[in-house]
C-alpha cells in the first residue's frame, strides 16, 4: 500500500469533556493537605473523573471513529533517580507544591511517550520511507506556578494535560490505560522504553522564540539528559523539566512532542518570570523595613529567580533567629507587575503566667510571693514578638530578685491563634530567719585582735509577698560596734521607674584613731552615732543608677570610760558646735556608672551631701567626693589603676575630715597616718597575676596627700599629731578566692623605709 502524503494531514485541538467515574471505580486519595481552600472544595465538586476525547467538528475527511479511546488519570509512583542523575532540590518552600505537582504530571509525561512510541512501532512494521500519522497522539504537560493562600503556601505548582489529535486518525495502535489502585500505585509499561529525538528546542508558552536569548541560555544549560539525536525516557524527560524549573528563572514548563519530516522534535514551552519591581511584606512588626530593602536590593529589575528569592528568605529568618525572636517568613507570592508579596508570621505573646513548684517534689504548689511582684520584673509584655533572649533576661531579673531558688519559661502555643502562651515556672526560697556568725575586718596586722567580730541577724526576704527585705543586725568587735534595722522596698508599686526605696535606723561606734589617733597613754577615743533616713534608688540609664536621700545624724565622741568629750589631749576641739555631739542633717545625691560588675571593669562614683542648717546649731557645710576604676588586661594579667578624691566645705566636725592611709587608701602605713584634711587625693596602681589555682600574686604602688588642707580642719589634729600630708607606699602580696571574698595579706615599704603587713577582705573601696 502506497504511503500517503502528508500535505493535507491538519491538527486540531480537541474538546475535552469531564465524566465522573461510575460507582465501580475505586473512590481517589485524599488531596494533599497544603492544597489552598479553594482548590480542595474544586476538587471536592468534581470528585475524581476521566478524560476522553472528541475530534472537533471542522470540516475534513471523515475520520475513524475513536469513542472507544479513553485516558484514565492515574497517580504514578515516580522510580528514584540515580545520584549522577540527581536534580538539585527545589527551594524550601517550594518543596511540598513542586514535588507533589510533579509526581501527578507523571501520567502525562507517559502518555507523551506511550503515544510517540506507538507512532514509531507503527511506522516500523509499515514501508521505512513511510509515515504513519493515523493516530499520533501530540501530548504535553505544564507544570506553572500559582498564587495561593499565604498562610499554607506561597507558591503552588499545578501540572495540566493538553491533547491533540489529527482529524484523519485511525484506530489507535496501541491504548495507553494506567489504572490507579487502592493503596498503591501503577507504572506505565513505558518507563523503560526510549524514543529517539532529532531536536530539542527552547521557546515560550505560545511556541515563539523567547525575547530574552539569556533565558533561553539559561533553560538549554539546565537540560541534561535531552540533547539532539538522543533516545529518551519518560523519567529523563522529567528530570529536564526539574531541572528547567530549578534553574528559578521559569514559572511554568511544557514539554511538547512535535513529529516533523526529520523526526521527532521536542520543545521545552516555558513562561519565564516577571522582572522584580518591588516587595509587599506582610504581618512583620518588628522587621526593619530597611532590613527588608536590603534582601532584596540586588533584584531589583531583574527577572524574578527563586533560588535567589530563597536566599533573600533565608536572610530574613536569619534576622529572627539571631534575635532569638519567633518569627519566620511563611509564604512568597509574586503578584502581576513583578510584585512580590512576602507573608512574615510572628509569634505575639497571648498571656504570660506564674507556676510555682514544690522545691521538694517540684509538683504545683501556692506560692507565697504575689504574681504580680513576678510579672512586673518581666520586659516581655503581651502583645509583644516573643524573644528568647529576652526571655533569658527576664529569667536572670526574676533571679536577681533573690527569693526565687530556680526560674524557667515555656512557651506554648495559644490554640489557633498563632500566639504563643508563656508559663514561668519558679522554685521558691524560704523567706528567711535567723543567722549568726563571725568575721574580720581590714587593718594591720600588729591589731589583728582588733580585726575580729561577731555577728547576729534576721532577715527576711519577702515581706508580704512583696519581695520587700526586713533585716535587723548586730556586730560587735573589741572596739567598734553597730546595731542596724533596714526594711527595703526593691519597686515601689505604682512607679514605672523601678525606684527603690530604704529606710535606714543605725546605731554604731567606731574607733576615733583615723583622724585623732596616737593619744598620750594609748588612750582611745570612740565616735558614737545615731543616724536614721530614707533613701530612694533608680536605674538612670543602663549602667547608671542614682539615690537621692535624707539623713539625720547625731554623732560624739566618747573615752575609754565612755564618757563624752569636747576635746582630746592635744586641745583640739572634738565637735565643731563645742558641745559634747554634734546634729547634722543631710540631703544627698549619689551617681554610680558599672561597667560590667566584674572587679577588673570600669566604675565611676560621684557622692555630694549638704548639710541643712534646719536649726540653728545644725551643722551646714558641703562635701563633695568621687572615685573611678579601670582595668586592663595583659594577657593573663590585669593592670587596675583607681582614683579617688573629695573636698568639703563650711562647718562640719573634725573627725568627719578625710583620714589618708591604711590598708585601703595608702598601704605601708597605719589607718590615717599619712595625714587628715578638708581635700584629699588618693591614686593606686595594681598588677595582678595568676599563680596557682585560686592564688594571685599582686604588685602595687599607692600614693595620697591633703592637698595642704590639714590645717584647715578644726584645731589641726593632722598636724598637732605631725603627720606628713602626704605619702607613698610600694609592696607585694597574694590574694585568695573564699566564701567570705578575696583574702589579702600584703607586705608593704612606705617612702619613710617603714614596713608593714596589712590584711583585707574583699576588693579595695
Amino acid at each position: 500500500m502506497p504511503p500517503r502524503s502528508n500535505s493535507d494531514v491538519r491538527f486540531t485541538s480537541s474538546t475535552v469533556k469531564i465524566h465522573p467515574l461510575s460507582g465501580r471505580n475505586p473512590p481517589p486519595p485524599p488531596p494533599p493537605p497544603f492544597l489552598p481552600h479553594n482548590l480542595l472544595a474544586q476538587l471536592a465538586r468534581t470528585k475524581f473523573c476521566s478524560i476522553s476525547l472528541l475530534p472537533s467538528q471542522a470540516s475534513m475527511p471523515p475520520p475513524r471513529r475513536n469513542s472507544d479511546v479513553r485516558i484514565t488519570s492515574s497517580t504514578v509512583k515516580i522510580p528514584p533517580l540515580s545520584d549522577h542523575n540527581l536534580p538539585p532540590p527545589p527551594p524550601p518552600f517550594l518543596a511540598h507544591n513542586l514535588l507533589s505537582q510533579l509526581a501527578r504530571a507523571k501520567s502525562s509525561f507517559d502518555n507523551i511517550l506511550d503515544s510517540l512510541i506507538s507512532r514509531s512501532l507503527g511506522s516500523i512494521r509499515r514501508h521505512s520511507g513511510a509515515r504513519s500519522l493515523r493516530s499520533p497522539l501530540l501530548c504535553s504537560a505544564s507544570l506553572s506556578l500559582t498564587g495561593s493562600q499565604p498562610r499554607r503556601q506561597s507558591i503552588l505548582c499545578s501540572a495540566s494535560l493538553a491533547l491533540s489529535q489529527p482529524a484523519d486518525s485511525g484506530p489507535p495502535e496501541a491504548s495507553v490505560v494506567t489504572q490507579q489502585k487502592s493503596g498503591g500505585h501503577s507504572v506505565s509499561r513505558g518507563d523503560e522504553e526510549r524514543v529517539l529525538i532529532s531536536e530539542v528546542l527552547v521557546k515560550n508558552k505560545d511556541g515563539e522564540e523567547l525575547e530574552r536569548k539569556d533565558l533561553e541560555a539559561e533553560a538549554m544549560a539546565a537540560l541534561k539528559a535531552c540533547r539532539p539525536n538522543s533516545a529518551l525516557t519518560v523519567q529523563e524527560v522529567q528530570e529536564d523539566v526539574h531541572r528547567i524549573i530549578d534553574s528559578g528563572y521559569f514559572s511554568s514548563c511544557m514539554p511538547v512532542a512535535v513529529d516533523t519530516r526529520d523526526g521527532i522534535r521536542l520543545v521545552f514551552q516555558v513562561e519565564p518570570n516577571q522582572e522584580f519591581q518591588g516587595v509587599v511584606c506582610e504581618g512583620a512588626s518588628v522587621l526593619p523595613t530597611k532590613f527588608l530593602e536590603d534582601a532584596f536590593r540586588y533584584e531589583y529589575g531583574k527577572v524574578v529567580n527563586v533560588r535567589r528569592l530563597d536566599d533573600a528568605i533565608t536572610a530574613v529568618n536569619g534576622w529572627y533567629m539571631e534575635r532569638g525572636l519567633f518569627g519566620l517568613v511563611s509564604g512568597v507570592e509574586i503578584l502581576s507587575g513583578g510584585i512580590i508579596r512576602v507573608q512574615v508570621a510572628e509569634a505575639e505573646v497571648n498571656d504570660i503566667s506564674i507556676r510555682f513548684l514544690d522545691r521538694r517534689t517540684g509538683e504545683p504548689t501556692k506560692g507565697k510571693t504575689k504574681p504580680e511582684t513576678i510579672l512586673r520584673q518581666l520586659t516581655t509584655k503581651k502583645g509583644q514578638v516573643y524573644s528568647m533572649i529576652q526571655g533569658k533576661r527576664d529569667v536572670d531579673t526574676v533571679l536577681t530578685m533573690g527569693i526565687m531558688e530556680d526560674v524557667s519559661i515555656i512557651p506554648q502555643p495559644a490554640g489557633d491563634t498563632g500566639k504563643v502562651d508563656l508559663i514561668m515556672n519558679v522554685v521558691e526560697r524560704p523567706s528567711g530567719g535567723f543567722s549568726a556568725g563571725g568575721g574580720i575586718s581590714s587593718g594591720s596586722i600588729p591589731t589583728l585582735l582588733t580585726l575580729f567580730f561577731s555577728s547576729f541577724a534576721y532577715s527576711h526576704r519577702n515581706v508580704f509577698g512583696r519581695n520587700q527585705k526586713l533585716n535587723i543586725s548586730l556586730e560587735r568587735g573589741q572596739i567598734d560596734s553597730i546595731y542596724r534595722v533596714n526594711y527595703t522596698d526593691p519597686w515601689i508599686e505604682g512607679d514605672d521607674k523601678r525606684t527603690s526605696r530604704t529606710i535606714m535606723v543605725q546605731n554604731s561606734r567606731t574607733p576615733g584613731n583615723l583622724v585623732h589617733g596616737n593619744q598620750p597613754g594609748d588612750s582611745s577615743l570612740t565616735i558614737g552615732r545615731v543616724t536614721a533616713g530614707i533613701e530612694f534608688s533608680r536605674p538612670l540609664r543602663p549602667k547608671w543608677s542614682g539615690t537621692t536621700g535624707v539623713i539625720f545624724q547625731h554623732a560624739g565622741v566618747r573615752d575609754e570610760k565612755a564618757n563624752p568629750i569636747i576635746k582630746d589631749r592635744y586641745s583640739s576641739p572634738l565637735t565643731a558646735s563645742g558641745k559634747p555631739h554634734d546634729d547634722t542633717l543631710l540631703a544627698k545625691l549619689e551617681t554610680v556608672y558599672t561597667g560590667s560588675g566584674d572587679h577588673g571593669s570600669s566604675m565611676f562614683v560621684f557622692n555630694m551631701e549638704q548639710g541643712l542648717p534646719l536649726w540653728p546649731e545644725w551643722l551646714f557645710f558641703n562635701r563633695v567626693t568621687a572615685r573611678a576604676r579601670k582595668g586592663v588586661e595583659i594577657g593573663p594579667a590585669l593592670f587596675l589603676l583607681s582614683v579617688s578624691g573629695g573636698h568639703v566645705v563650711g562647718k562640719f566636725s573634725p573627725h568627719e575630715a578625710f583620714a589618708i592611709g591604711g590598708t585601703n587608701s595608702v598601704r605601708g602605713y597605719e589607718e590615717g597616718a599619712v595625714g587628715s584634711g578638708r581635700s584629699y587625693v588618693v591614686g593606686s596602681g595594681e598588677l595582678s597575676f595568676p599563680l596557682l589555682g585560686p592564688v594571685e600574686g599582686v604588685i602595687f604602688s599607692d600614693y595620697g596627700t591633703d592637698l595642704g588642707s590639714g590645717p584647715t580642719v578644726p584645731g589641726d589634729p593632722a598636724g598637732a599629731r605631725l603627720k606628713p600630708g602626704s605619702g607613698y607606699g610600694y609592696g607585694f602580696g597574694v590574694r585568695v578566692d573564699s566564701p567570705l571574698g578575696p583574702l589579702r595579706l600584703e607586705y608593704a615599704f612606705n617612702d619613710r623605709r617603714a614596713k608593714r603587713f596589712h590584711f583585707g577582705v574583699g576588693h579595695r573601696n
